[in-house]
């Protein structure tokens, strides 16, 4: 059984090298993250394109995530590099202080103090570190420490309930979506979201950029849970972002958010990625927790195209034994899942020719329990309909082109496949798939699969045919002879 979740790791000083990244592809990575908040545009572009240059040599295509820092609201530095607070203590939040001390902190986020105001609850070091604002004057934050710990240089801060007015794009996300351009990466990860505006735009700065990524909004503010599903119609798809978010709703919200956005990014034909501390002790241990195990399982069982590693691929001392790991996991949850086709059409509108043959291509595979779906597309669109439904047959999407492939990296159930299309003739093309597919072991002769093409040929979002057909009996069409006189 080959995996249908994907696998995302993100590259940091534990993965950069390239004996490791490769091993790491191997073991099971289907999408590179690089980290914006960490290196330069040189480190970027180079570990592109050794990402590029080991994923051309093994076949195996990988997708590559840019992902954008966001506002930075965070503390200042402190003189001992670290304080210690005690609870019931005063503490000052101070936009115009340089270096802290055991009474006060600067602030890189400037206009922290317009934000909040008496009454307001502020957490540090996801949430653990908890202040009660007193009162606010000028640039000044007045607390108590309701929550008291080891508080060091540059920590993050998050309000409960929400509520910064924090930009979500910086003038430093600006900048490196134009490296991601560069890069040419296949995604983009916008970073604190508040609503649709903000994936308007940071798409429109990616196309006036060059690039060609799609868009995923993580979701870490409340204002993003309560849009929802705008800032889905605005985007290609969604990361849940447990850690901010945790911080802002609460820790013991973020397991039903979690399965909503799933299960509406999926209604919506939009992409779903699960992050933050998916397999955590495996920075440091060499096998993961049960807790954790069944995490993951979880997730794949709600229906993510995605699960996210972070520190544990980037500077875990065991990047590849958790990929493994992850792997593992994955494949034993589907293994378990229920297919629920019939049910999850009902109430289904169809809005397009194409969108409606993709879903009659897994209607079809599935009650007739063909071995493999075929589909020829140009953009990827037809592959990313079929495999928002749990049909439990294989997808094989072959594009011509390279973007496609890389891009479809990331889609639940699919597998890419680079495919020449240089026929017109549609009975050509799907001997030549058909003929891909017995190559690679993923159909045999007698089997049944499913094929769908558009004609004209090569028309992105033409999809308009259905072919069921059994292996081994598709013949080449005879040309065509004029008798001579």
């Amino acid at each position: 059984m080959s995996r249908h979740t994907k696998i995302v790791a993100t590259l940091g000083p534990a993965s950069t090298d390239p004996d490791v990244l490769e091993k790491l592809i191997l073991a099971g990575v289907d999408v590179v993250r690089m980290n914006f908040s960490h290196g330069t545009p040189e480190d970027h572009l180079q570990r592109a394109a050794t990402v590029r240059e080991i994923s051309t040599r093994l076949g195996r295509p990988v997708g590559i995530l840019a992902d954008l820092q966001g506002p930075k609201i965070r503390v200042g530095k402190f003189e001992a590099g670290k304080v210690l607070l005690e609870k019931g203590a005063p503490f000052i939040l101070d936009a115009a202080c340089a270096l802290g001390n055991r009474e006060r902190v600067g602030l890189d986020y400037k206009d922290l103090p317009r934000d909040v105001g008496s009454g307001a609850v502020l957490l540090l070091d996801d949430g653990r570190i908890v202040l009660d604002v007193v009162r606010v004057a000028g640039t000044e934050i007045h607390t108590v420490v309701r929550q008291g710990g080891e508080l060091s240089n540059n920590k993050g801060i998050n309000r409960q309930g929400g509520g910064l007015s924090a930009p979500a794009l910086t003038a430093k996300d600006m900048e490196d979506i134009k490296t991601a351009a560069r890069l040419d990466v296949d995604y983009l990860a916008v970073s604190f979201p508040k609503s649709a505006a903000d994936m308007y735009m940071a798409r429109q700065l990616m196309r006036a950029a060059g690039g060609r990524a799609l868009t995923i909004a993580k979701i870490e503010r409340t204002e993003a849970v309560d849009a929802l599903d705008e800032i889905l119609a605005a985007s290609d798809g969604v990361m849940v972002a447990r850690g901010d978010l945790a911080v802002e709703v609460g820790d013991a919200a973020v397991p039903a958010l979690q399965k909503k956005m799933i299960r509406h990014a999926r209604e919506m034909n939009k992409l779903a990625i699960t992050a933050t501390q998916m397999m955590e002790s495996m920075i440091h241990s060499p096998v993961p927790t049960r807790a954790e195990v069944s995490d993951v399982a979880n997730a794949v069982l709600d229906g993510t195209d995605a699960v996210m590693l972070s520190a544990e691929t980037a500077s875990g001392e065991y990047p590849v034994e958790t990929v493994e790991a992850m792997a593992r996991v994955c494949l034993e949850a589907e293994r378990s899942a229920e297919v629920s086709l019939d049910r999850e059409f009902l109430d289904r509108v169809f809005a397009s020719i194409d969108q409606s043959i993709s879903m009659a291509a897994i209607w079809t595979a599935h009650h007739l329990k063909v071995k493999a779906i075929a589909t020829l597309t140009q953009s990827g669109s037809t592959a990313l309909w079929m495999s928002r439904l749990n049909c439990g047959v294989p997808i094989y999407a072959l594009t011509p082109s390279q973007g496609a492939v890389t891009q479809m990296a990331l889609f639940r159930e699919v597998s890419p496949v680079l495919m020449s299309q240089l026929h017109t003739d549609r009975d050509v093309l799907l001997y030549e798939a058909e003929q891909l597919l017995i190559a690679r072991g993923a159909v045999a002769k007698g089997d049944l699969m499913v094929l769908t093409v558009g004609e004209p040929i090569g028309t992105p979002g033409g999809t308009n045919t259905l072919k069921i057909i059994r292996v081994g009996e598709h013949r080449l069409p005879t040309p065509r002879t004029t008798d001579q006189e």
